[in-house]
């Protein structure tokens, strides 16, 4: 009897010790993400419309330290337009004064961050400088990049 009792004490201990490391680990505070390194890989004119663009290629250099949890669907956050399946992050494009240029709702990894962009029609003239900003929904943390040249 006295060795059951042991048993059922140390099982008891184990189970109380376990149960209080996950409630800490929980209260730990998570872990801090970098704010995006944006820089511009080139430019692509494009016809639609009967209009002639000027495509701005970006891409994220330290995309890999986000989480692919951060691109997932959302279904439970409100939609972008029609699209029900919008990601948890979205990305925006912003001139240097802060006016929104462009904006991504479903992009599906961390890697497609190699492939934002925004256009302007041909003989505008670009902003000198544009940031994004990662809007992450589902706990309501916005992420700022550096300014990032128009200009190769």
């Amino acid at each position: 009897m006295r060795v059951t009792k042991r048993i059922v004490v140390l099982l008891s201990t184990m189970l109380l010790i376990a149960v209080a490391s996950n409630a800490a680990l929980r209260a730990l505070p998570q872990p801090v993400l970098p704010n995006p390194v944006l820089y511009l890989t080139g430019t692509e004119v494009y016809t639609t419309g009967g209009k002639t663009w000027i495509r701005y290629q970006y891409d994220v250099l330290n995309k890999a330290d986000y989480p692919d949890a951060m691109f997932a669907a959302a279904p439970a956050l409100p939609p972008c337009g029609l699209n029900t399946k919008s990601s948890r992050t979205w990305v925006d494009f912003f001139d240097s004064r802060g006016k929104r240029l462009y904006g991504f709702c479903a992009l599906g990894k961390p890697a497609d961050l190699s492939g934002i962009w925004f256009a302007l029609e041909d003989g505008v003239v670009p902003p000198s400088f544009v940031y994004i900003e990662m809007n992450d929904r589902q706990t309501n943390t916005k992420y700022k990049s550096n300014l990032a040249d128009t200009v190769m």
